[in-house]
């Protein structure tokens, strides 16, 4: 047998010298590593309270170079207006609180950031769908005008919007020359403004010359004639127009339209039908030169922060009296609130129980509310946000905490000079319009209900490539709120990880408009339909076959 050799003492005393060495050097490299961790950690992720010193007060604040160089790809793709802006609105005469862009920080804390800004601001696929609005090729100029439409738009801007673009189609139908629509000067808001002082009225006549012949005013002649006033059926099909309505040609030269919204059905329409919709809308309808100007100076002034949220906070006095929604208001609000709702003789229910309206997801979410959400989705204090609203309801009372999350709450009233909002003011479709523009060209959009705002927008952002639009599933949400609320539940990775998974699919991603719900019957079925609008795939967008061909060029399939 083999002895074991035995090192001598000396070498044996070394070797434990060494490797207790060997040990101190590795624990203080652990420690060192830590301390450089923990310190990342401690970056702060508020904004500064100091301003860049940049020559130019809208030029885009350095992030990262990498960021940098994405944001200026995503800023070159979202161009609203091409016309240049006029004097008065030049980026060179800012208003004194916005002389200086405040320096952006959007890098996340913790080692992970970068990683998290791309997943928070990054767009969602399109899939290769792209616009294919053009018609087909037996489409024809306009036949010979069998008469005049005149229509009485009724509703808020975008109410207003959907219907102008439905009344040109049925103008088709029907071989009608459009009269420019009149808007509603009599709802809630009693706004005054003519349709040239909100759209670009001679762009909106020529953009449509080959598809219905429209002019300013009815020829004097005609305005004595008789006019038939119809209330046209709500979502209608192509037999309708064509059976009953162009029926009274034989009988009137002047037809009114009492209203115009949902008069035109959002399915099974001819193709060319539906694309010229689409034209109507995304192309031929532009807001007038002024509107346009200062929506893309306010989209500007608010690139300056870095990439942003547009929050489509609809929690004003009109909404949430005429949905009864009153979660979070004192006894003195929802009664001004309930005064209201009874005094407004076109809304027709009166009593709601506050109550079963929230449970079932029909209110709007309350700022508190947001604040949760966009704290559950991952955003980060420091987070850019403009409030796509009119007056909030209780103002800084029921924005507090909201506004105690992401300190950066703007506005067209904070990004504008009281002088640059001033052609505006007292005008709620042009406010409204400034507010839509900010909206579709942001980086991420969020409505905090599904109104006709939220609902074109969402609309317009799909037409546009899919813009990330995430769209809050209230019903879920207010379980997890009611739930915090009581105290049975703390914010924190828990209830960030399901608010992540519930909206992981509501983002905005390419998907067909969805039919009514199963079961509904006569217009219970039209109404549970997703409206045309809101959602313009398959009509109005196709699969690019090749990406190797331009979008404007590209063989459809």
């Amino acid at each position: 047998m083999k002895e074991k050799m035995q090192w001598p003492w000396p070498w044996r005393r070394r070797k434990v010298v060494v490797v207790v060495v060997l040990r101190k050097l590795l624990t203080c490299a652990i420690c060192v590593i830590a301390l450089m961790g923990l310190l990342s950690v401690r970056v702060h992720v508020f904004p500064s309270s100091k301003v860049s010193d940049l020559t130019d007060p809208y030029k885009l604040p350095t992030v990262t170079q990498q960021h940098e160089l994405n944001y200026q790809k995503l800023s070159a793709e979202k161009k609203w207006t091409q016309e240049l802006t006029p004097p008065h609105l030049s980026k060179e005469q800012a208003p004194p609180h916005l002389s200086k862009a405040p320096l952006s920080s959007h890098k996340l804390n913790g080692a992970n950031g970068s990683l998290d800004f791309e997943k928070l601001w990054k767009q969602p696929s399109n899939h290769d769908f792209v616009p294919c609005v053009q018609p087909g090729s037996n489409y024809t100029a306009p036949d010979e005008s069998r008469g005049y439409l005149l229509v009485h738009t009724n509703g808020g801007l975008n109410q207003m919007r959907a219907g102008i673009c439905d009344m040109v189609a049925v103008a088709r139908i029907i071989n009608a020359t459009l009269v420019v629509p009149e808007l509603d000067k009599r709802s809630f808001w009693q706004d005054t403004s003519n349709f040239s002082d909100v759209f670009d009225e001679d762009y909106f006549i020529n953009a449509l010359a080959n598809d219905v012949k429209v002019i300013k005013k009815l020829p004097k002649d005609l305005s004595s004639a008789t006019k038939v006033v119809m209330h046209f059926r709500s979502w209608s099909g192509l037999e309708y127009y064509r059976d009953e309505i162009a029926s009274l040609w034989e009988e009137f030269q002047v037809i009114r339209a009492a209203k115009s919204d949902s008069r035109l059905a959002n399915n099974h329409l001819p193709p060319d039908i539906q694309k010229l919709r689409c034209r109507a809308c995304y192309e031929a309808l532009r807001f007038s030169p002024k509107i346009e100007a200062m929506g893309k100076l306010l989209v500007d002034r608010m690139r300056a922060y870095g990439p942003f949220i547009a929050l489509h906070l609809r929690y004003e006095k009109d909404m949430l009296a005429f949905s009864g929604c009153t979660h979070g208001l004192s006894d003195v609000e929802a009664e001004e609130l309930r005064t209201i709702r009874e005094n407004t003789a076109y809304w027709k229910i009166k009593d709601i129980n506050a109550t079963e309206q929230r449970s079932r997801g029909y209110c709007p979410l309350t700022p508190t509310e947001v604040g949760i959400f966009l704290t559950g989705l991952g955003y980060p204090s420091n987070t850019p946000i403009y409030i796509a609203a009119g007056e909030i309801y209780g103002g800084d009372t029921h924005m507090a905490d909201l506004r105690s999350r992401y300190p950066i709450l703007m506005s067209k009233e904070k990004l504008a000079s009281v002088e640059e909002l001033e052609p505006f003011t007292n005008h709620a479709s042009q406010m409204a319009a400034l507010d839509y523009i900010v909206s579709v060209e942001s980086d991420v959009f969020i409505p905090s209900h599904s109104g006709n705002m939220a609902r074109a927008v969402e609309g317009h952002r799909r037409f546009l490539g899919h813009r990330k639009t995430i769209s809050p599933d209230r019903k879920a949400l207010v379980r997890l709120f009611d739930k915090i609320e009581k105290g049975l539940l703390m914010e924190g990775r828990k209830v960030s990880n399901r608010i992540s998974e519930i909206h992981k699919k509501l983002q905005g991603s390419p998907r067909r408009r969805r039919g009514p719900v199963s079961g509904t019957k006569g217009m219970d079925r039209f109404r549970s339909e997703e409206a045309f609008y809101v959602n313009p795939l398959p009509d109005c967008l196709c699969k690019r076959v090749s990406e190797n061909v331009n979008a404007s060029t590209a063989s459809m399939r």
